[in-house]
C-alpha cells in the first residue's frame, strides 16, 4: 500500500509538470477601465499596432484583448476609430496584424506555446504597454547601453578620493631629488615608502595622504618644498562591495569601482521598480543616513549635488514611493510622478515639462480618491501654485477644442480663396476685396452664404452679388464660421469640348475655345493622316429645337467644310461650336495595300499584293507559277479571319485596332462556348474553326474553271495553302491510342479507328466527323439505327468526340430503346406478309 501511495505521488508530480505552463506578460491580465483613448497620441497608437503586428494580433483580436482587460465599449469603439485615423494619416490601410496571415501566425504561435516553447512565451511583450502611464524617470535604467553611468577610469584622480587597502599609490618625487615608487595600501591601510618608513593613508582623502607623504618624506632629508616637489596618483582602482537593497529591479551586493557614484549603483541594480521611489533613495554608511538622493534633480534640472562616490560596504537603500499621481493629456511628458510633501500642482507641472502647444490652461481636471470611491474636481488655473497633489490624484489636461472665434471662408471664383479674420462689421462686399476680388469667369447674379444656427445646424443664405458689391444696402454683414461661396460661369454649365474622328493621327475629344475653325482642331488632333481628304469635311451639331411631334425632324445639324490641304490660314467664316462632332474622310479611291500569302507547292510560294479588287484564287495560282507536280490538289485550303462570326468592323482602316478587336472577341467568343461545355461536339467544332478559319474550297474545280462561283474573291490577309500529296490518316480523339496511319485506298472510316485501338468507353460515335486537307468538315449521318460515316482521303483527319454527361435516365432510353425495336420488328412482319400473299 505505501508503494502505491508513493507511486502516485510520483505520478501525480509527474503531472503536474507537464501541466504547467509559464505566464507570459501578455496573459498577465491588467485593468484598464480608466484608460482614455483620446489621451492617447498618435506615437502611443502606433506602438500599439506595431506590437500586435509582432505578435501576430490581428485588429478584431486586438479590441477582444482591450475588452478582456476592462476596457469601456465606447473606449473600444473610440479606439478602433483612432487606429483607423491613424493609418489614413500614414497613408496605410493595411490591417497590421489582420487577415488569415495573422491567424496563421498565431495558430503557429500557439502551436510553439503548446510544444513547451517557454523561451517563445518568455519575450512575449504585452501588446497593451505604451497605453499604461510611464512612471517618469524610468527610463533612465530601462536602456540597453552598457556604458550608461559607467565611472570614468581615465581622469585624474580626484581631491576628495578616499583612499583604501589594495589601492595603488604612484609616489613621483622630481627636482633636486629624484624617485619613484609604485605602493599598494596593505589591509592595515600603510604603505612602506623605501628608506622612509611606514605611512598610514587609509581612510584619508589622496589630498590628506599627499601632505602626510610629504611631510613624511621632509623628516627623511628630501628637500620638499625647496627644490624638490612631490606628486601622488592613484594607479590601480580598487574595488569596493555595495550593497543595493529595498524597491530595486535588481537588488543585490555589487562589486564597483571605488570611483563609483550613487548613479553608477543604481544602474547597475536596473533602477527602482514600480513601487521604488525615485525621490527619497537613502546612502547608508556604518549604520548611518549620511545623504539623500533625490533623482528628479538629475532629471529636471540636471544637478548630481548629492550624487556623492561611494565607498566599501556602503548601502543604498530605494524605500517605496509614499504618494504618487498621474499626470495626463496635452503636457509634454505625461505618465506617472513622485511628489514630496509640500510639492504643488505647479510643480508637477514643472516635472512633465509644461503645456503643449494645445493644451486648455485655464483648468485642470482631477480624479481624487474618495473613501470607496471616486471624485472629480476642478483646479484653476490661480490654485496652480497652492494646490497639494493627494495620494492617487490622477489630472487631465484638455485640448482647446476645434474651432475659431473670428473665422469667416470664401471660395470659389475669387483670386486668393480661404480663411481670414472675422473684423467687426465685416461685409461680403469687403470679404471679396480681402480675397483678391472677383475673378473674371464669376458669376455675379447669386452668391451663397452657409451659416450656422445657434444648434450648430446649418442653412443657406442666397444674395446677388453684383448688388452686394455695388449697393450698400444690398450687402450683407458676416458672422463667426460663414462660409461665402461664389460660383463660376465655367461650373455652371458641362465642360465645353469638340469630337474630331476618321482621317486624322489623333481622333478624340478636345478642349473647345471660341472662334476655333475645323483646321485649327485639325492640327490639335495632329494633322490629317495618309490618305485623307481635305474636302467635304462634316461637321455635326446639335439641335436644341427638335420638334418632338414631327416624325422627321431633324435631330442634329450637318454642315460640309473644305480645308486647305496644308492647313494653311484662310479667310474661313465658318466657326465651330461647343459639342461638334468633325468626320474627316478618306479621298475617294484611297486604297491600302492588301497582302495575301501562297504557301505550299506552287512554283513561287510567298507574298502577293492584290492588284484589283475582283482578283480571285485562279489568278493568285497562276502569279504564283502554277502548281508543282507534287501538289495535292484536293487539299488545297484558303485560310481566311472569320470577321463575320467575331463580328469585326470591315470598314476599319487601322489595322492595329482591327487586330486588337479581332482578338479580343475571339478570346470572349472561344470562352463563352468553353464555358458552357468543354466536352461539347458544338464547341469543339465551332473552336476548331475559329483558330484555324479555314475555308473549305475545291481548288481541283477552282483551276478547272477559273472564275466560276467556286472561285473565290481574294481579301486581305488571306492564305492559300496548297499541301503535298498526302500518305497519312491522323485519327484523334476518344480513341484508345491516337495516331497516325497510312492510308490505303479501299480503307473505310471503321478500319481506321481499329487500327488505333477502336473506340474508346466514352466515345460519341454518332458524333464522329473528318476534317479533310482543304479545310472542310464533314460529320457522321445516321439512317435508322445505323451510323454512316463519311469517306475517308488521303491527309484527312478524323476525330472521335467524348459523349456528354449523362442524366441518369437509363430506364427511359432501354424503354425507348425496346419501343423502337418493336416499332421496327412489327414493320418486318407485315413487309413479310405482303410479300407472301
Amino acid at each position: 500500500m505505501n508503494n502505491i501511495k508513493k507511486y502516485l505521488s510520483v505520478l501525480l508530480v509527474f503531472i503536474s509538470i507537464l501541466a504547467y505552463k509559464p505566464v507570459s506578460a501578455q496573459s498577465i491580465p491588467q485593468n484598464m477601465s480608466n484608460v482614455n483613448v483620446d489621451d492617447l497620441s498618435d506615437d502611443q497608437i502606433r506602438q500599439l499596432l506595431q506590437n500586435a503586428q509582432s505578435q501576430g494580433v490581428s485588429d478584431a483580436q486586438l479590441l477582444q484583448l482591450a475588452q478582456n482587460r476592462n476596457l469601456p465599449t465606447a473606449q473600444i469603439q473610440r479606439l478602433q476609430a483612432r487606429i483607423t485615423e491613424v493609418r489614413r494619416k500614414d497613408g496605410n490601410t493595411a490591417n497590421y496584424g489582420g487577415g488569415n496571415n495573422a491567424d496563421t501566425i498565431s495558430q503557429s504561435r500557439r502551436a510553439n506555446y503548446q510544444q513547451g516553447d517557454t523561451s517563445r512565451q518568455n519575450n512575449r511583450i504585452d501588446v497593451f504597454k505604451e497605453l499604461q502611464p510611464k512612471i517618469f524617470g524610468a527610463s533612465l535604467f530601462r536602456n540597453n547601453n552598457p556604458n550608461t553611468f559607467q565611472p570614468n577610469l581615465k581622469i585624474a584622480t580626484p581631491v576628495n578620493y578616499v583612499v583604501g587597502p589594495d589601492d595603488q599609490l604612484t609616489i613621483n618625487v622630481y627636482g633636486n631629488s629624484v624617485a619613484n615608487w609604485n605602493l599598494t595600501v596593505s589591509p592595515e591601510g600603510n604603505i612602506n615608502i623605501p628608506g622612509v618608513g611606514i605611512v598610514n593613508v587609509a581612510g584619508k582623502t589622496i589630498e590628506r595622504a599627499t601632505e602626510q607623504i610629504k611631510s613624511k618624506l621632509a623628516t627623511n632629508n628630501y628637500a620638499i618644498g625647496r627644490g624638490t616637489n612631490v606628486q601622488v596618483n592613484v594607479g590601480n582602482i580598487r574595488s569596493i562591495s555595495v550593497s543595493l537593497q529595498g524597491e530595486l529591479a535588481k537588488p543585490g551586493t555589487y562589486t564597483l569601482s571605488s570611483l563609483s557614484s550613487v548613479f553608477n549603483a543604481l544602474y547597475a541594480a536596473g533602477g527602482p521598480n514600480d513601487i521604488g521611489s525615485f525621490r527619497q533613495i537613502q546612502v547608508r554608511r556604518n549604520n548611518k543616513v549620511i545623504r539623500h538622493l533625490d533623482l528628479y534633480d538629475l532629471l529636471v534640472n540636471g544637478s548630481q549635488k548629492d550624487n556623492i562616490v561611494l565607498q566599501d560596504q556602503d548601502v543604498v537603500y530605494v524605500p517605496a514611493y509614499d504618494k504618487r499621481v498621474e499626470l495626463k493629456g496635452e503636457v509634454k511628458i505625461p505618465g506617472l510622478f513622485e511628489t514630496l510633501p509640500n510639492e504643488t500642482l505647479q510643480d508637477l507641472l514643472r516635472f512633465s515639462g509644461g503645456f503643449t502647444d494645445r493644451a486648455y490652461t485655464p483648468r485642470i481636471k482631477v480624479i481624487q480618491v474618495s473613501g470607496q470611491q471616486y471624485r472629480f474636481k476642478d483646479i484653476f488655473e490661480k490654485d496652480y501654485k497652492t494646490y497639494i497633489p493627494l495620494r492617487g490624484d490622477k489630472f487631465t489636461i484638455s485640448r482647446i477644442i476645434d474651432r475659431y472665434e473670428n473665422r469667416v471662408t470664401i471660395n470659389g471664383a475669387v483670386f486668393m480663396p480661404g480663411d481670414f479674420e472675422l473684423q467687426d462689421g465685416l461685409t461680403v462686399s469687403q470679404l471679396i476685396k480681402n480675397a483678391g476680388g472677383l475673378k473674371e469667369d464669376a458669376f455675379t447674379g447669386r452668391g451663397s452664404i452657409t451659416r450656422l444656427n445657434p444648434d450648430n445646424s446649418t442653412y443657406q443664405l442666397s444674395f446677388s452679388i453684383q448688388d452686394a458689391m455695388t449697393k450698400a444696402s444690398a450687402d450683407i454683414v458676416l458672422q463667426r464660421e460663414d462660409s461665402v461661396s461664389i460660383t463660376s460661369k465655367f461650373d455652371l454649365h458641362d465642360k465645353y469640348k469638340v469630337t474630331i474622328k476618321g482621317q486624322v493621327r489623333k481622333p478624340g475629344d478636345f478642349a473647345y475655345a471660341d472662334s476655333m475653325k475645323v483646321a485649327d482642331l485639325i492640327i490639335k488632333a495632329g494633322g490629317f493622316s495618309e490618305g485623307a481628304s481635305p474636302k467635304r469635311i462634316e461637321v455635326s451639331r446639335r439641335i436644341y429645337d427638335s420638334d418632338p411631334t414631327i416624325k422627321d425632324s431633324k435631330v442634329a445639324q450637318v454642315f460640309s467644310v473644305n480645308v486647305d490641304t496644308n492647313l494653311k490660314f484662310a479667310d474661313i467664316i465658318f466657326s465651330l461650336k461647343p459639342f461638334d462632332i468633325v468626320s474627316v474622310y478618306s479621298q475617294p479611291g484611297y486604297e491600302i495595300q492588301k497582302i495575301v500569302k501562297v504557301e505550299g507547292e506552287v512554283i513561287y510560294p510567298g507574298y502577293y499584293t492584290i492588284q484589283k479588287k475582283n482578283e480571285k484564287i485562279s489568278d493568285l495560282v497562276a502569279r504564283a507559277g502554277g502548281l508543282t507536280a507534287s501538289a495535292d490538289v484536293d487539299g488545297g485550303s484558303l485560310k481566311r479571319d472569320n470577321e463575320a462570326v467575331l463580328g469585326v468592323d470591315k470598314n476599319k482602316i487601322d489595322t492595329t485596332e482591327l487586330n486588337r478587336e479581332r482578338n479580343e472577341r475571339l478570346k470572349r467568343f472561344q470562352g463563352t462556348y468553353t464555358a458552357k461545355d468543354k466536352d461539347s461536339v458544338k464547341t469543339t467544332t465551332d473552336t476548331a474553326q475559329l483558330r484555324n478559319n479555314y475555308i473549305g474550297i475545291n481548288l481541283k474545280k477552282i483551276l478547272q474553271g477559273a472564275g466560276t462561283g467556286d472561285d473565290l474573291i481574294l481579301e486581305n490577309g488571306d492564305v492559300l495553302r496548297v499541301p503535298k500529296q498526302q500518305q497519312l490518316v491522323r485519327v484523334n480523339g476518344e480513341v484508345l491510342y491516337p495516331s497516325a496511319i497510312v492510308y490505303t485506298g479501299g480503307k473505310n472510316f471503321r478500319g481506321y479507328v481499329l487500327n488505333a485501338g477502336g473506340y474508346a468507353p466514352k466515345a460519341l460515335k454518332r458524333g464522329a466527323y473528318i476534317v479533310y486537307p482543304n479545310g472542310t468538315v464533314k460529320g457522321t449521318s445516321k439512317f435508322l439505327f445505323f451510323n454512316i460515316h463519311p469517306k475517308v482521303k488521303p491527309g484527312s483527319e478524323i476525330f472521335i468526340p467524348k459523349k456528354l454527361p449523362g442524366n441518369n435516365n437509363t430506364a427511359q432510353l432501354i424503354l425507348g430503346f425496346a419501343t423502337g425495336l418493336a416499332s421496327l420488328g412489327a414493320i418486318v412482319v407485315s413487309l413479310v406478309i405482303s410479300s407472301k400473299r
